[in-house]
């Protein structure tokens, strides 16, 4: 349960740490998925918001362990991984700068869909561990 709760701690610290550079917009490969793709300040300030949103729903779940916001981020993990594999896949990147190379955001993806798999063990850990105390 310590592990689960440290991992939940961890994506809090993440994703704060997005915002934040999001806010100040500094470009930081992994706090910023397409770090080298030319963006607007409304849409790092969106982006902000909305990384903040996330560090909470972590940050809650981690002291609460509460099972359905749990859920909800596990969901939120593996729709973000296949809506960001389908951005990396379909856009033309290249029209934006003959410099930006995909395969940083493909390994960025990656690792956000493995943290989200190491969630999902996690999870099912503690659920076991709590059938198991019941008995």
């Amino acid at each position: 349960m310590k592990l689960f709760k440290f991992s939940l701690f961890c994506g809090s610290i993440y994703f704060l740490l997005m915002a934040i550079a999001h806010a100040v917009r500094i470009k930081i490969p992994g706090l910023f998925i397409y770090f080298n793709v030319p963006s607007y300040a409304y849409q790092d300030r969106i982006i902000s918001l909305f990384a903040f949103g996330s560090a909470l729903f972590f940050f809650t779940a981690a002291t609460t362990l509460s099972k359905t916001l749990i859920k909800s981020i596990l969901i939120f993990g593996f729709i973000a991984s296949a809506t960001l594999t389908f951005i990396n896949l379909s856009t033309d990147f290249i029209s934006m700068s003959e410099n930006i190379n995909k395969i940083w955001f493909h390994m960025e993806v990656f690792i956000l869909f493995l943290y989200s798999i190491w969630l999902l063990w996690c999870y099912n850990k503690l659920k076991k561990e709590e059938r198991e105390w019941q008995k």
